[in-house]
């Protein structure tokens, strides 16, 4: 049932997300097929590069866009609107072109020294154009954003996301593309062709959308002070986000050259990576949506009560939040330990993927709470807590991938255990600062209990699982993991309702 504007608006969010989340989730099934372990493994060692340099050009500049253009679009100051706009547009191509070459010119270094695979070098030049057209993208998303035109940007990345998809699938057919090295290099060229794309499309709506509003009668300030507003928010933003990036980043590197230490082969240690990062943690992370769009939904609800005073809804609200991504996490990972075989056959085609997904499915509960308990903060304005989370999380994972990741007996499962270790690390710290000002009951009974209707969901679908042996693979395990969520689902809102207003994890 939804009992007020924040579900309500949460559950629209979570549908939108839901068709791009569908998407990402199909593109990485696809990757799988036309990549390989090997070519997946290379995939996710050269994205974390471009996540990089993206938040360099465009870190914080949605937020900062965003909250300029709905102040003039409120004020009726059409003129500094559009403005700002032009003003963020022109230094962010600047800025954007000078780190792409950059990045073009230090791509032999990049890949020699840091990725150590020099079959990365073809995609690294492809990304260098996505880089600019990323950055100018952010700037025209902050402005639909401003002006509460949320729809446009949303249906432009659903079209981008089908488009790049379409894109490999032709590229790598039509050239019969086999070789690790041009695979690899061609979904780079597609994420680049998407960006652009993107960035037409959001660029004729804002024309079209400018010549809606009126001629503005307002004194225009000079483009000097609209920028210098601008980078004042988002300039913050982008440092938090370059350091904790830049930690996360040194990890995912990090990882293959502690395999290759641990005694397994560089095409080896791709193809573990490719298996457990690119495969198992998609499926782990697919129902990761619903609690990114409440904790997005979040931040403009805290601020909205705590200017209201509500301080006992808010409670509630957090109560009821933490409590919901808990059990969603929960039941996350007990369908993943009793049908890992199966998802990894479902979704991917592959036998060997059921010890991954049932490993990685362990840390589901944490980092589903940990992302609601990060949302909280920054709704709270908590923004240096959340950095230094952020910094003592990422420092920790280095640190345990450094030494887990290079045990012989542990190998790629060293970097499942510093995902639990770490997030169950965030969750804790998370917690104790929301305490501070909001008293968060956690009842170690009742998470005993959540666990116990966990077992029952992982013993009914083990029975299910036997019993429908008959039906088809697709039909059955579609079924399963209905059933899965459902059937906890029910029976911890049948646990809750035994206390309506006392949520307690």
């Amino acid at each position: 049932m939804i009992k007020d504007n924040f579900f309500r608006n949460s559950l629209i969010l979570t549908s939108s997300n839901f068709i791009t989340g569908v998407l990402k989730f199909l593109f990485a099934i696809i990757l799988s097929h036309k990549l390989g372990d090997a070519g997946i493994g290379l995939y996710s060692l050269i994205m974390p590069i471009y996540d990089f340099f993206a938040v360099i050009v465009c870190g914080g500049m949605i937020t900062a866009i965003s909250k300029e253009c709905s102040y003039y679009f409120n004020k009726n100051d059409i003129g500094n609107l559009h403005k700002s706009v032009k003003v963020s547009l022109v230094f962010d191509l600047i800025w954007s072109v000078i780190m792409a070459l950059i990045l073009f010119s230090f791509s032999p270094f990049i890949c020699k020294f840091i990725i150590k695979d020099m079959r990365a070098m073809y995609s690294l030049w492809f990304i260098c154009p996505a880089i600019i057209f990323v950055a100018l993208s952010a700037i025209l998303k902050g402005y639909f954003y401003g002006i509460s035109k949320v729809l446009t940007p949303s249906v432009i990345d659903i079209f981008e996301k089908a488009m790049r998809m379409i894109v490999i699938l032709l590229i790598i057919s039509i050239l019969n593309l086999k070789e690790t090295t041009k695979t690899v290099s061609v979904t780079y060229l597609a994420l680049s062709l998407g960006e652009l794309c993107s960035f037409i499309l959001l660029f004729l709506f804002y024309k079209y959308n400018k010549k809606h509003f009126s001629k503005p009668y307002s004194i225009l300030q000079s483009g000097r002070n609209l920028l210098y507003s601008i980078l004042k928010i988002s300039l913050p933003l982008c440092i938090n986000g370059v350091l904790t990036t830049g930690l996360f980043t040194a990890s995912t590197l990090m990882l293959p050259q502690r395999l290759v230490y641990s005694g397994i082969s560089h095409e080896n240690a791709l193809a573990l990576i490719g298996k457990f990062s690119g495969m198992s943690m998609t499926i782990i992370f697919f129902p990761f949506i619903a609690v990114t769009s409440m904790s997005t939904m979040l931040i403009p609800h805290i601020s909205e009560n705590i200017a209201k005073k509500n301080y006992v809804l808010l409670k509630e609200r957090f109560l009821e939040v933490i409590n919901i991504s808990f059990i969603l996490g929960t039941a996350t990972m007990f369908i993943c330990l009793s049908i890992g075989q199966n998802l990894g056959q479902l979704f991917f085609k592959r036998a060997d993927l059921a010890p991954f997904i049932k490993f990685a499915s362990l840390c589901a509960p944490f980092i589903y709470t940990s992302t609601s308990t990060f949302g909280i903060l920054n709704g709270l304005g908590k923004q240096k807590i959340v950095l230094r989370n952020s910094l003592i999380s990422a420092f920790l994972e280095l640190l345990l991938i450094y030494l887990l990741a290079a045990i012989p007996k542990l190998n790629i499962y060293g970097y499942g255990i510093s995902l639990i270790l770490t997030s169950i690390t965030t969750l804790i710290l998370n917690l104790y600062e929301i305490r501070k000002n909001y008293y968060i009951h956690i009842s170690f009974y009742k998470i005993v209990i959540y666990l116990l209707l966990g077992l029952l969901t992982y013993l009914s679908l083990n029975i299910l699982n036997t019993l429908l042996h008959n039906v088809n693979f697709y039909y059955k395990n579609f079924l399963l993991v209905i059933l899965g969520f459902s059937m906890y689902i029910f029976l911890s809102s049948l646990l809750n309702s035994s206390k309506k207003n006392a949520a307690k994890l």
